[in-house]
């Protein structure tokens, strides 16, 4: 009987461990995927506000948990822990449903405040009953808390690895509802865990809780019948309204998701050929058959009708894009972006025999090769071959060299229009990536870039021009502007950089076929630039100048680094603080957008703000009252200086590895995973090695500012080494690059706990929520501050934060001490008098 005990204990303990893992694995992948969800129906920079916001809704369920510690009782724990899992499964179904219904625009507008407002809500719901279940298993469990962290920890790992692979066979809302799935079978495991329904019939309870509880198996039933029957059909969940455009299911001929980009193909339709930049030229009779290929709702790109033949596409020779390719004598090429393939086609098209088209979504290969063979022979063309692969890793691993390489238009009409603060081409638009790329030309190849622009303004072009001067300055050339021409059609301009300077038979076809097709002439060798500022910015010959050049500009010009790869938001935060910046509100250019993305950013701070107060900070007030003025303001500030540090490094650290990785999700998941590991040993590895002295919270928090700090000195070196390594290489380097980082960091939480327990248990909860309150918020700032003072300065912030630490965890301390002299003190005059 005492085997058969033992057997039936060890089970309960495995499925509570199991339910657990399952928990935070479903809360990680929630998270992921809600990124992924908001950078197809809005914009890309939003996934810190996915971080924040699911942060708020961890750190608020796990405040209620304390608030309400009466009503979550030891002896019914696995029931309790049944019916969160259960609601957070329902709210992770209902919330997507809801989410998908709001129009989340970018005017500023109290509508729009509001609709953000229940966006950040429908966000945060599921994660608050996931900090509940969370906050329940770490405190109320009777199993060793190493043990309940520990699978608390390989669940969210598992988790950031495994929603790679759910996105990749699913689309993004689909995937939201299997996760939902997931999550009711953790509460069938939980359910299991602990005689849940010997506790519940107990407990006597009625209401919703008892009713959820009740009909567990039909609502795990419930979720597995939505999420495959979703699955089965064209028409289940998906986004109603993407980039401010309503969207209906029989719009697109194919539609597809991976793990970074939602890619739908239109029906077909023929007319007028889309072009970027088209000659006034061309026969306005001109038509074609043509699909409309699109990136995350945003990026657009035509897939047109081949069937071999590359006269037919014989309008491409009017668009400004290949202006390039009048210089005589050129014979291989590379495309970065392929796209719908014409910049491939272009190449061939003007008498390129080889040609490689680098584009790092399989999805689109996946087009050209197989879903639209039959629509467009370009995948079957003599010369022509793809790479899958990020381009500048490809760059970098690649032996061979071009005599041209192309990349038009790499970014999405959600980049130009919101800053784009985390995009994947961020990294293709640094100055370390032009390097590469020039590195990879024949001494007498070019690079030709085409971006927008706007008549009568510098902006895009401005920084695109001011680019290409610093990377050739660190390239060694000696007068900049020798290597430039730049042209441009209507809101398109072509930049074409040299490795040598262009020689005198290539300017003269330059500038015979841009006369030919009525192409305006920004920039040239042989003459001075129309625009002062342009003119400017290409007579430097030093870094030093063309910071000059562009300090004084509205806009910010300076060029993009690794450092600062913010390529898309030209807005300097100082402008807002001048009242006749918002005269320029209605101009054409990256300004009016850029602008409206900024005033989004500080609204979703300020509904952050708002949450963060009424349910974190006003209901754990009364907690602190009590606490004396050491413990109050010493736990105040360690608390949040942690919570702000840890979070400002994680931003900067995924804004840095997004462009060594190639894609934003690689890094969240990456970089979460590698934190969440290592910061998990760390906090483990407190208990080993307590910081139970002075000299060893001092050793800790100038260690790890140190590090930290130390990060920009040594890392981008590292990186640029391993540029052309695969991406598991990559990753891989990630993990260990996180790991001293992470466990300085995991001893951060637990130690400060361990302070303020010995002074006093009351206020703990308190600050609990300072310490989630201060991430939240502080995940907002860092991406203004990367932004302002680029990445580096977001690291140092962090770095301070844990310098700054020492101080109030030494006032804790003393604190401590001080406590503890005084009970023992009155323990030995009750003894005496006892005496």
């Amino acid at each position: 009987m005492a085997e058969a005990n033992m057997r039936e204990a060890a089970g309960r303990k495995l499925w509570f461990y199991l339910a657990l893992g399952l928990v935070t694995a479903a809360t990680l992948m929630l998270q992921i995927i809600e990124t992924r969800i908001i950078s197809v129906i809005s914009w890309y920079h939003l996934a810190f506000f996915i971080i924040s916001i699911a942060m708020f809704g961890l750190t608020a369920g796990a405040v209620v948990v304390y608030l309400r510690r009466a009503r979550f009782r030891p002896e019914r724990l696995s029931a309790d822990l049944t019916v969160a899992t259960l609601a957070f499964a329902l709210t992770t179904d209902l919330a997507i449903l809801v989410q998908l219904t709001l129009t989340t625009g970018a005017s500023p507008s109290l509508t729009t405040f509001v609709a953000w407002t229940l966006f950040a809500l429908c966000i945060a719901l599921p994660f608050f009953f996931s900090g509940v279940v969370v906050s329940l298993a770490l405190t109320r469990s009777p199993y060793p808390v190493g043990k309940v962290y520990g699978a608390d920890l390989i669940g969210a790992a598992a988790g950031c690895i495994g929603v790679l692979a759910i996105l990749n066979l699913t689309t993004g809302p689909a995937a939201v509802l299997w996760v939902g799935a997931l999550i009711a079978l953790a509460a069938l495991a939980f359910a299991q865990a602990g005689g849940a329904p010997l506790e519940w019939r107990a407990s006597g309870e009625r209401g919703i809780a008892s009713r959820l509880f009740r009909h567990r198996r039909g609502i795990v039933a419930g979720c597995l019948v939505l999420a495959i029957a979703n699955t089965l059909t064209d028409h289940g969940v998906r986004p109603t309204n993407v980039k401010d455009h309503v969207e209906t299911a029989d719009k697109y001929a194919y539609d597809r998701w991976n793990s970074f980009s939602r890619i739908t193909v239109s029906q077909t339709a023929n007319e007028a050929p889309s072009m970027f930049g088209a000659s006034p030229h061309l026969p306005r009779s001109t038509t074609v058959d043509q699909r409309s290929l699109l990136i995350d709702g945003g990026a657009g790109t035509a897939l047109y009708r081949f069937d071999g033949n590359l006269e037919g596409l014989g309008f491409l020779r009017y668009d400004v894009t290949n202006l390039a390719y009048a210089i005589p004598n050129l014979k291989t090429g590379a495309v970065i972006g392929v796209g719908g393939g014409r910049d491939v086609l272009s190449q061939r098209l003007f008498g390129l025999s080889d040609v490689t088209g680098v584009e790092i979504n399989p999805i689109i290969i996946d087009v050209l090769r197989a879903r639209f063979a039959g629509y467009t022979a370009i995948a079957a063309l003599d010369g022509v071959t793809f790479e899958v692969d990020e381009a500048r890793s490809w760059f970098a691993r690649t032996p061979r060299t071009f005599d041209a390489i192309q990349m038009s238009l790499i970014d999405t009409w959600a980049a130009t229009g919101a800053g784009a603060f985390t995009l994947t081409e961020n990294g293709l638009y640094t100055v370390e990536a032009w390097q590469r790329f020039l590195g990879r030309l024949n001494p007498g190849g070019l690079f030709t870039v085409s971006r927008w622009h706007a008549p009568g303004e510098v902006n895009e072009t401005g920084r695109l021009v001011s680019l290409a001067v610093a990377t050739l300055i660190e390239n060694g050339a000696a007068t900049p502007r020798r290597h430039l021409f730049l042209a441009t059609a209507g809101n398109v301009a072509t930049l074409i950089v040299t490795k040598q300077p262009i020689a005198p038979d290539a300017l003269a076809a330059l500038k015979d076929a841009a006369s030919a097709n009525v192409f305006t002439v920004l920039l040239s060798p042989d003459m001075a630039a129309p625009s002062a500022m342009l003119e400017s910015i290409v007579t430097a010959r030093d870094r030093p100048a063309l910071s000059r050049a562009t300090a004084s500009y509205y806009l910010d010009l300076t060029p993009p680094t690794d450092a600062r790869p913010f390529f898309f938001n030209q807005l300097r935060f100082a402008t807002l603080l001048d009242a006749s910046v918002f005269s320029r509100f209605t101009h054409t250019g990256v300004f009016a957008g850029n602008l409206v993305a900024t005033l989004t950013l500080a609204m979703l701070v300020l509904i952050s703000l708002a949450l963060v107060a009424a349910t974190i900070i006003v209901p754990l007030r009364p907690t602190v009252r009590e606490a004396g003025w050491a413990l109050a303001a010493g736990g105040t500030a360690y608390f949040a200086l942690i919570g702000a540090g840890f979070m400002m490094i994680e931003i900067a650290l995924l804004q840095r590895m997004s462009v060594f990785l190639g894609h934003p999700v690689y890094a969240l998941s990456v970089v979460l995973f590698s934190l969440i590991l290592w910061t998990g040993f760390g906090s483990l590895a407190s208990e080993r090695v307590p910081l139970d002295g002075p000299g060893k919270l001092a050793v800790w928090s100038l260690a790890s500012a140190v590090y930290v700090f130390a990060l920009p000195s040594w890392l981008p070196p590292l990186l640029a080494t391993l540029d052309g390594a695969d991406l598991t290489l990559r990753a891989g380097l990630c993990v260990l690059v996180l790991a001293p980082a992470g466990l300085l960091m995991g001893f951060g939480f637990p130690t400060g706990m361990r302070l303020a327990g010995a002074i006093s248990s009351g206020p703990t909860p308190w600050f609990w929520g300072v310490n989630g309150a201060a991430g939240v918020l502080a995940a907002s700032v860092a991406v203004v501050t990367s932004i302002a003072f680029g990445i580096d300065t977001t690291l140092r912030i962090g770095a301070a934060c844990y310098l700054l630490v020492g101080v109030p965890a030494m006032v804790l301390m003393t604190a401590g001490a001080r406590s503890s002299r005084t009970a023992s003190h009155a323990l030995s005059s009750s003894a005496a008098a006892d005496g």
